[in-house]
């Protein structure tokens, strides 16, 4: 493997600085300001879910959700996942209860990290109404990342790529195709990437594992999958 240039390390510790600093700003934000989920869920549009990331609330999204909302769509996150440490499974049964709970019907879920296995595992495989139509993933581990086996938490070791959650999502390519992957050319955190086969993949001239929930690409993505048709594939 080639070193990469002076000019390539430069650009790739300007990526990370800013990556982190925009995390630390919207998690301070987010404990700051916890509260005020029920002023998303006006609307006409169609219905937007919000899963986080790994250690975020659905405040951490705050931006993106205010930015969804504005554009007519009521938008549901849910409190029950507090900072979303529990396993891939136990979260996406709190996701579809919530689904079938208030009846929602030609969903899109966004998701952030984490959330896109969670949102995945909602679709493939506790979804038998097709509630969920789309999902939008952001920097999400779909292959996992091979730096998860070296951390000291369970939580985070679950990310590796031999997690036996990880490898049946990456085996099922059933919901792929109405899967929307967004991602950077650079990820401190997903040295793999989140391309996802079968899906539509969405790779930003950018780099980062947070910054890129707030790129203007994204935001049009996502604003574009929440105002399209139901997806039939």
């Amino acid at each position: 493997m080639t070193a990469p240039s002076p000019s390539r390390l430069a650009r790739l510790l300007v990526w990370w600085v800013r990556d982190y600093a925009y995390a630390a700003h919207w998690q301070l934000r987010a404990v700051l300001a916890p509260r005020g989920e029920a002023e998303y869920l006006a609307g006409d549009g169609r219905p937007v879910l919000v899963v986080p990331g790994v250690w975020e609330t659905w405040a951490f999204l705050r931006p993106l959700i205010a930015r969804v909302h504005s554009e007519g769509h009521p938008v549901h996150v849910l409190s029950a996942l507090r900072w979303n440490g529990r396993p891939v499974e136990a979260a996406a049964r709190d996701v579809a209860a919530h689904l079938e709970r208030h009846d929602l019907r030609d969903v899109v879920i966004v998701a952030h990290s984490k959330g896109g296995l969670i949102g995945k595992y909602v679709m493939a495989r506790l979804d038998p109404d097709r509630r969920v139509d789309t999902m939008v993933a952001i920097c999400a581990p779909f292959s996992g990342s091979r730096y998860a086996r070296w951390l000291p938490l369970s939580t985070l070791r679950a990310f590796s790529p031999r997690d036996a959650t990880t490898m049946l999502l990456g085996r099922d390519e059933s919901v792929n195709s109405r899967i929307v992957s967004i991602y950077g050319e650079f990820d401190p955190h997903i040295p793999e990437g989140s391309e996802l086969p079968g899906a539509e993949n969405v790779r930003l001239s950018a780099g980062g594992h947070f910054r890129v929930l707030a790129l203007p690409r994204t935001i049009a993505t996502v604003l574009a999958v929440a105002a399209g048709s139901p997806r039939r594939g």
